[in-house]
């Protein structure tokens, strides 16, 4: 359902990405580690159609995101690290706003309003306009906006990034029930995330891609992930290569 096929991304000399290759079937959450600047946004955006690659093909539910961006972006939903875009709207506004984008009127674009709603707990601020939400609910609001209308697949940067405790235990296990019938690709560099969410892991550096496989398997002969995230950087680093940043 998410495919990386040898992705690059060159900014004159520089390589964001280099080479970087991974597939994700249904059903399965998988977390996007590594740490800050190792190339995970620019990935992320490449999978979403927000930047073309310098090499390589990125696939959603087997099209090509280069070739056949909208189509992708049909069985696709995105949640960059920063939220919703559009500040001066209302929740209920935006929701509407993209509602009509993907196509959806009538009495099922309020049903499907309705329920990201609620599953969003966005009740309480639904009138309000988001710039004036805290960085929570703006979270809040841009998963609602992924989930409206009912995507395959499932890309978040950092989805609960801001979040108190509480709001951190709901967005987990919405991305845990999500998981079970969706394909889900999360960025992050908070192994608490992993451990809690994941059931496979896809660690790049530098650019590159220094280990694909369960969090357990990550974890083997260390004494914590926190262990095998230092061992996986230090590793990568003392190989050398390109550097990468978060473009």
């Amino acid at each position: 359902m998410i495919e990386a096929a040898g992705l690059s991304k060159f900014y004159g000399d520089f390589a964001a990405i280099r080479d970087v290759s991974f597939s994700i079937p249904q059903g399965q959450v998988a977390a996007f580690l590594g740490p800050n600047g190792a190339g995970k946004s620019t990935t992320m955006k490449i999978l979403t159609g927000y930047l073309a690659p310098s090499g390589g093909i990125a696939r959603i539910a087997g099209l090509d995101v280069n070739a056949h961006r909208i189509a992708a972006a049909e069985r696709l939903g995105y949640l960059p690290e920063n939220g919703p875009l559009y500040a001066d709207m209302t929740p209920l506004g935006l929701l509407k706003f993209f509602g009509h984008a993907r196509g959806l009127t009538g009495p099922h674009l309020r049903q499907r309003i309705e329920s990201v709603v609620a599953r969003c707990a966005l009740e309480a601020v639904i009138e309000k306009p988001i710039h004036k939400l805290s960085r929570g609910y703006r979270q809040r609001v841009g998963m609602a906006q992924v989930l409206l209308h009912e995507p395959d697949v499932l890309i978040m940067d950092e989805p609960t990034s801001g979040l108190d405790p509480n709001q951190t235990r709901e967005v987990r296990q919405t991305i845990r029930e999500l998981g079970r019938n969706k394909t889900v690709l999360l960025s992050t560099h908070i192994l608490q995330e992993v451990e809690a969410m994941a059931g496979r892991v896809i660690f790049i550096n530098r650019g590159r891609v220094v280990f694909d496989g369960t969090p357990a398997e990550m974890q083997s002969g260390y004494a914590s992930l926190d262990d095998a995230f230092h061992s996986l950087t230090g590793a990568a680093l003392q190989e050398g290569g390109s550097c990468a940043a978060n473009v």
